[in-house]
């Protein structure tokens, strides 16, 4: 039986309660032969979806996975496919009349049947520079997995500090729920940020910059050590556990509002 078929026997008393948890328990992980466990229950039990980190496996592997999660949960999102897979999932998930969202210098993918609700919180997303993209687009996706709608605005790092401020001035009046701010070389604008709004702020160091400090060593270092308040830090290049965050803070804080 499926969650809904579940509930509801339950609910006519054609099981016991003890029966459903059981059932319930079964029901939360789907086995795909013996590579793969998937926490379908994930997104019901804790709001957050589990994505599919796709680099290190093959595209069997891959379409064997897409096609159980398109069949329990509806949607999936693949983080960081193969640039020699990438065209061949597109050309599977096509014949599968799949809807896809793509991420600007992104190889990860955002895969599901039906309209994805926008019925969560907002999120703001900013980039220091055109590098850093790639990043954000993927923490872009994983809010539009979990139902928020994203303001994005690339580019304005503190090069050019002047650039923030427009896009700081529109999330704000749309009221953003969280602002995720991903910055390579010395990773100083989610500080400067976090300083400007009473609005939480994720940072994503991204592996961008050369010489001392590279591959997201100094970025990293200088957002952990911000004096500016209100500011939580994920791992180097980890949009989409920024993504989990944001969307996870816009959600419960829309949820808190409708009540």
């Amino acid at each position: 039986m499926n969650l809904t078929e579940i509930l509801e026997s339950l609910k006519m008393g054609k099981i016991s309660v003890s029966k459903a948890r059981k059932m319930l328990s079964l029901h939360s992980v789907e086995e795909i032969e013996d590579f793969a466990k998937i926490d379908v229950g994930r997104k019901l039990r804790r709001g957050i979806p589990e994505v599919v980190f796709a680099e290190k496996k093959s595209v069997v592997d891959l379409k064997k996975i897409i096609v159980v999660n398109i069949k329990k949960t509806g949607y999936v999102l693949l983080s960081r496919i193969n640039k020699k897979d990438y065209d061949k999932i597109i050309s599977f998930l096509k014949k599968k009349k799949l809807r896809i969202k793509t991420g600007k210098r992104s190889n990860s993918l955002l895969i599901y049947k039906k309209k994805l609700s926008c019925t969560g919180g907002e999120v703001g997303i900013l980039t220091a520079g055109t590098s850093d993209i790639g990043v954000a687009e993927e923490a872009r996706l994983m809010c539009e997995a979990m139902n928020c709608s994203c303001i994005c605005s690339y580019d304005v790092g503190i090069a050019g500090l002047h650039r923030v401020f427009p896009a700081l001035k529109k999330m704000i009046k749309d009221g953003v729920d969280a602002i995720i701010v991903v910055a390579g070389m010395e990773g100083a604008l989610p500080s400067i940020v976090s300083s400007l709004v009473d609005i939480p702020v994720i940072g994503v160091p991204t592996s961008v910059g050369y010489g001392y400090g590279n591959k997201g060593v100094a970025a990293l270092a200088t957002m952990l050590q911000s004096c500016s308040m209100g500011l939580s830090v994920v791992n180097i290049d980890n949009g989409i556990g920024a993504g989990a965050i944001a969307a996870n803070i816009a959600n419960r804080t829309k949820r808190k509002t409708r009540y």
